[in-house]
């Protein structure tokens, strides 16, 4: 009698799901447009930003004048046009500083 090979099985690989990732689109109302009081465009400019670009030049500001404490990084050393905007404190964090910033805008 002859010995029967075992069939071999084919298995069908799945294809990968494609998962479609939507862009994430920004909320309105950090794109709007905000008048910055003078004491904060003297660091920032003058013209209507919206709050992120504002804390992109704040934080631009703060390196560029190496402000930022070396031992603790979370803390920020105010200077002259700082002082203004962080109600006269000499030291604040960087949660704080996002605080006393957004009093600056309306």
């Amino acid at each position: 009698m002859p010995t029967k090979k075992a069939a071999k099985k084919t298995v069908k690989k799945k294809a990968a799901k494609k998962t479609v990732k939507k862009k994430r689109t920004p909320n309105a109302a950090f794109m709007k447009p905000m008048k910055i009081s003078e004491a904060l465009s003297a660091v920032v400019g003058s013209k209507p930003l919206p709050r992120t670009e504002v804390t992109k030049k704040l934080w631009q500001y703060i390196k560029k004048n190496k402000l930022q404490d070396n031992v603790n990084r979370r803390m920020i050393n105010a200077d002259a046009n700082l002082k203004a905007v962080f109600k006269g404190a000499g030291k604040v964090s960087m949660f704080e500083m996002t605080k006393l910033v957004n009093k600056h805008l309306s």
